[in-house]
């Protein structure tokens, strides 16, 4: 490993980056390549020690905790919540540099602030944060510099946090060109724990719910398709990390489920009392607060950039659409055909990997005169 004040010159800012997945791949991203700063990448597999050097996202890479964390200036732990206390146990444990920094980038915030507080972490300083950007795609494959732009960067520095430290790491991570806010680690958990772990939570008993039905009847898996998948998409997240989360947030989601009961059973006061104008109130005033919400502004959800087009069934129309995106060096990720009928227009989803290329794609195809809805 290159020395600090070596071939990448005196005064280097040295980053350590634990768990090269999505998020820290793009972090590393951010930070590679900005002057003074080396960035070393960590893995206890050799083979994605060798992924991250092919794939040229890190400076330097290493199967070693030790080696990583020897010198840096700045500690990020991208691993799964339920890994991070494991993490910090075994950074305890090392002769960090003095005033170095600790973070995470964790889900949940309460549970691992106050596990690391309790830590005899000698000189090195822990500040939780939660970058709220994903993407649909997982792994380093999928990292990119441009992940955490426009989105929420959340950090819970504590009362017992340097202003000193909290202040450099939030010009670090400036370089993600995120909007970053300081957040009490419990508010964070309760924000996000509504926003985020509950519709997961609501997206999995819905699903489960459908798919006992369909045990017993397969239209009920024949006519979920469309709309019921795209509404239900996150229930399709990785279960293991899933599991972490909700038993790091438990208080907080178990009490957001109390909240969610009565007002599903309220719902259903009024329906079994055919209150139509109660129903419709409920209907008016989710519409007014959702209309209210940034349209493109990335958040703690994973964005999807889609759009469906009317397709008259003529021959070479899905092909004349993806050659007219093609020239325009739109990037088309995904193409979908959820109907296709004699005499019927076709309905075509097209799936894109950020804002700025949906955008321009509806502003081609409506020039081009298709029916573009999203």
């Amino acid at each position: 490993m290159g020395d600090a004040n070596g071939e990448f010159g005196a005064g280097t800012v040295k980053i350590a980056i634990f768990g090269v997945g999505l998020i820290g791949g793009s972090l590393a991203l951010c930070f590679r390549g900005k002057p003074g700063i080396r960035v070393v990448g960590h893995s206890p597999r050799p083979s994605s020690v060798r992924k991250y050097k092919e794939l040229g996202v890190v400076d330097e890479a290493t199967a070693s905790l030790e080696e990583a964390a020897d010198g840096a200036d700045f500690l990020f732990l991208c691993v799964p919540v339920g890994m991070i206390a494991e993490y910090l146990d075994r950074l305890a444990g090392l002769p960090l540099k003095p005033g170095c920094i600790i973070t995470d980038v964790g889900s949940t915030k309460a549970s691992i602030v106050e596990y690391a507080s309790g830590m005899p972490l000698g000189g090195a300083v822990f500040i939780g944060g939660h970058p709220m950007a994903g993407s649909e795609r997982s792994g380093v494959e999928a990292a990119s510099p441009h992940l955490f732009e426009n989105a929420y960067y959340v950090l819970t520095p504590t009362d017992r946090t340097p202003p000193e430290a909290a202040d450099r790491l939030e010009a670090l991570l400036r370089w993600t060109r995120a909007n970053i806010v300081r957040m009490d680690a419990r508010r964070h958990d309760e924000v996000v724990g509504a926003v985020s772990h509950l519709p997961h939570v609501i997206a999995v008993a819905l699903v489960n719910q459908i798919r006992k039905y369909h045990e017993g009847d397969a239209w009920y898996g024949s006519l979920a398709a469309g709309g019921f998948r795209d509404i239900t998409r996150i229930a399709s997240s990785d279960p293991v990390i899933w599991r972490d989360i909700l038993l790091s947030n438990r208080d907080v989601v178990l009490r957001l489920l109390d909240d969610w009961q009565k007002e599903i059973g309220r719902f259903a006061e009024l329906i079994k009392g055919e209150d139509g104008a109660g129903i419709e109130e409920e209907f008016r005033l989710a519409g007014r607060f959702r209309g209210s919400l940034p349209e493109r502004r990335k958040g703690v959800l994973t964005p999807f950039y889609e759009c469906y087009v009317d397709v008259p069934d003529h021959p070479g129309e899905i092909g004349r659409i993806a050659t007219e995106i093609g020239r325009a060096g739109i990037n088309l990720r995904n193409v979908h055909i959820a109907e296709s009928r004699e005499d019927v227009p076709g309905v075509l989803r097209l799936s894109f990997g950020k804002a700025e290329d949906l955008e321009k794609a509806v502003r081609l195809l409506k020039e081009l005169n298709y029916d573009v809805r999203y």
